[in-house]
């Protein structure tokens, strides 16, 4: 997961979509099977254990679902039991696409890894200063996609300086200076370079087209030396599609079974008919991205011939006659004397006659 595959890691992201329905998280999963997607992901999470009754709703959130409750209690109705998670594993299975789930505090991360054995673990953008549960999440030694909205570089490097320390294992007390000794070391360079993704986000709902940023990416790449994706929640499905062509090696993109459905993200989601279009357009990405040598590939190769001109007679021309600006011209096909060689026959004599846009020939012209 760490080193990009050759094609875009797409995760259809299902997150609380389902509306606390198992039904519903069933339905997005047979979608998301259907787009094409590579993985469908949940949210795994103990409502108390992440949010404090104290917690406003952000803006996005009161727009989408009201100010009449809490966020603790707006989020509390969209859990899912350990039951409910066998079902949608047990679905994707049966669909052939992989399961994931982000969680979001200690004991889902358990349930994650210990119950389903997930491979990857995603980190969310608003845990990325949570530097407790990163060291847990780095410790189960899973890879991991860390995802970067409202970040900055500092921020990111300190994250990471938080797993290498989590994932090292090296029995040293928490603080700034072990976390700044475990980036530093080979031994956490090489961890982070075997584990890690980073992702590029936006972290609104929908977020501007004018606050994307995506040639953060390669800022990212290059300060870091890592894999880099991008999570998106604009609208529609252009800035995905760019991503992917600016080299994103994972694409996270929400997904809905309606938008117009109650609850705080479906109205920066796709429906299903979109998600499917998005993975055709970023594996008809992949596939026109190709390599980076210029070169005259087979496809085009019968064309030179229809579409390059050669010398040609502009009139007629007695055998004898000197070639001249007046009587030698460029036109196509292109399979006689190439127009390179134009001033090189100025001034030479016509060997024989020549038709008026007959290709001049290699004949003893001197």
């Amino acid at each position: 997961m760490s080193q990009p595959s050759p094609s875009t890691f797409i995760i259809a992201e299902a997150g609380v979509n389902h509306n606390g329905s198992i039904d519903m998280a069933l339905q997005l999963v047979d979608e998301a099977a259907r787009a094409g997607a590579d993985a469908v992901k949940f949210q795994t999470f103990k409502s108390e254990a992440v949010i404090s009754r104290y917690a406003v709703k952000a803006e996005y959130q009161q727009q989408t679902t009201g100010v009449e409750d809490t966020q603790l209690e707006m989020v509390k109705k969209l859990e899912l039991d350990a039951a409910a998670h066998h079902r949608i594993r047990n679905r994707c299975r049966e669909q052939g696409i992989q399961f994931l789930s982000t969680p979001f505090d200690a004991e889902s991360l358990r349930l994650l890894v210990g119950e389903f054995d997930l491979p990857i673990i995603k980190i969310p953008s608003g845990e990325i200063t949570n530097a407790p549960f990163l060291i847990e999440i780095a410790a189960t030694g899973r890879n991991l996609i860390l995802s970067t909205g409202m970040s900055t570089l500092g921020d990111i490097e300190t994250a990471l300086a938080v797993l290498a320390f989590g994932a090292l294992k090296t029995g040293q007390h928490p603080s700034s200076e072990a976390f700044r000794e475990a980036y530093e070391s080979d031994a956490g360079q090489k961890i982070l370079q075997e584990r890690v993704t980073l992702l590029h986000c936006t972290t609104e709902y929908p977020a501007p087209l004018d606050q994307i940023n995506l040639r953060a990416m390669e800022t990212m790449r290059q300060a870091f030396g890592l894999p880099v994706g991008y999570s998106d929640h604009t609208k529609g499905i252009a800035v995905t599609i760019a991503a992917a062509a600016l080299g994103a090696c994972v694409i996270e993109k929400h997904f809905t079974l309606d938008r117009s459905l109650p609850g705080p993200d479906h109205l920066a989601s796709l429906e299903p008919g979109e998600l499917a279009e998005m993975v055709r357009g970023i594996r008809a990405v992949e596939m026109a991205i190709g390599g980076a040598k210029k070169l005259a590939v087979p496809a085009e190769r019968k064309n030179r011939v229809v579409a390059r001109k050669s010398l040609v007679a502009l009139v007629a021309i007695k055998r004898g006659e000197i070639f001249t600006q007046e009587n030698l011209g460029c036109k196509r096909p292109g399979s006689g004397i190439s127009p390179l060689n134009y001033w090189d026959m100025l001034g030479k004599v016509a060997d024989r006659d020549y038709a008026e846009d007959e290709a001049i020939g290699m004949g003893n012209e001197i």
